[in-house]
């Protein structure tokens, strides 16, 4: 099927992440950074070059197109999803994509900066790419591989379907999404307009790999209230809310933040404090597989909190708990079908199956929970949120070569 197709999926994505679409978590704006859009209105022109008409973005970023059946009986509507949004973690201004041809199993230091060095012994998986054409950012920026490349790769297979229609295929839809890092790539999604009944969200790592699974996740503020008075006049009536935050996080479980945990294990992570002596705000996540033991882990925050505020009677706190996301996992097992085409069609593409959890989260936790059950498909990024950040073209080929034989596995059993 795929012998003598000329992939498009690596000239695209070298094309997109030169685009800045990075995110800011601290914007209240929909999306976060207007630069975003810059994206989404390239992509629905050019799904529309494809010959999907109704291809458009919205209001709010969102970019909806659709690729007709071709078959004549009925055939569940499958949607594939991209964030087009990067990182805030590392600056996504001005990359310089690079293309290493055949690469060799050797280190790559990156030519802006040659103190950023991707070693194999870092990154075991470049053990697997020896061969392969790579691709890097140049070492002052990330990549953006997160999640240009499901994007490419959703864009590519587009492109294969609409010109090759001897493969057979019900609707299919398309949907590229703003604010995915920052936890709000699904806020503005409407559901009824996008009409899909299951979807796959390409947003995942090594070449082969299905995820099933994410954490459930919790926010939690918490906002102490301290007592300000001039310094100079201070004893025995200044209660600086700083310090206090400050002997909160040297209480935490060591054994329970990110840095000690992995596989199944869940965390308690301070991720930004704010605040002066009178007030202070710390923001927590909260991330376990088994969603009952968010409370578990929140009950145990508070408690620290409590323990340490009672050594200041005069402060005052607030603990607000605010739901983020949930396990996919929970929706997914009651359509164990969209796993099970999914497994077929990683291994029509010639690869072989890696089921994983995601220490995380993706769109497809939240449209999972709004009725479009939705697992993660790769497209091969790896060292994403880094300047060390790199892809396989193979790989999101690979991705590419999924998505087309999804398509006609829906079609087929139906």
């Amino acid at each position: 099927m795929f012998e003598s197709y000329q992939f498009t999926a690596a000239d695209r994505f070298m094309r997109y992440v030169q685009i800045d679409t990075q995110s800011d978590p601290l914007s209240q704006a929909q999306p976060t950074t207007e630069k975003q859009k810059d994206l989404s209105r390239l992509l629905a022109e050019e799904l529309k070059g494809i010959g999907l008409q109704d291809a458009h973005m919205d209001e709010w970023g969102y970019v909806y197109a659709t690729i007709p059946s071709n078959i004549d009986k009925e055939v569940p509507v499958i949607c594939f999803c991209s964030h087009v949004d990067t990182a805030p973690d590392a600056s996504g201004t001005g990359v310089k994509p690079i293309l290493h041809q055949n690469y060799q199993g050797q280190d790559i230091t990156l030519p802006d900066d040659n103190a950023i060095i991707i070693k194999v012994e870092d990154f075991p998986y470049l053990k697997e790419l020896i061969g392969h054409d790579l691709i890097t950012a140049s070492g002052t920026t990330l990549l953006g591989s997160d999640d240009k490349a499901g994007v490419a790769a959703i864009m590519d297979a587009a492109h294969f379907l609409v010109n090759h229609p001897e493969v057979k295929h019900g609707t299919i839809k398309v949907l590229f999404t703003p604010d995915e890092e920052v936890g709000r790539g699904t806020a503005k999604v409407n559901i009824e307009k996008l009409g899909a009944q299951f979807g796959y969200t390409l947003d995942g790592g090594e070449a082969g790999s299905l995820e099933d699974e994410t954490f459930s996740a919790d926010g939690v503020t918490v906002v102490i209230r301290g007592v300000i008075t001039h310094p100079g006049y201070a004893k025995d009536k200044l209660v600086n809310a700083m310090k206090i935050a400050g002997e909160i996080l040297s209480k935490l479980p060591t054994e329970l933040s990110p840095e000690a945990t992995d596989g199944q294990q869940g965390f308690i992570h301070p991720v930004r404090v704010d605040g002066i002596a009178e007030a202070c705000t710390i923001d927590f996540i909260i991330r376990d597989f088994v969603t009952e033991k968010l409370k578990a882990k929140e009950a145990l925050l508070e408690e620290i909190v409590k323990l340490v505020m009672d050594n200041y009677p005069k402060a005052t706190y607030e603990f607000k708990v605010t739901e983020q996301y949930r396990n996919m996992k929970e929706v997914l097992d009651k359509h164990p079908q969209v796993i099970g085409y999914a497994k077929e069609a990683i291994s029509r593409s010639g690869l072989k199956l890696k089921m994983e959890s995601i220490r995380g989260g993706t769109d497809g936790s939240k449209l999972s929970f709004m009725g479009l059950p939705c697992p993660n498909l790769f497209t091969g990024m790896q060292g994403i949120h880094s300047k060390k950040e790199f892809i396989s073209v193979p790989d999101m080929n690979k991705a590419v070569e999924t998505i087309v034989h999804l398509s006609s596995i829906w079609a087929e059993k139906s």
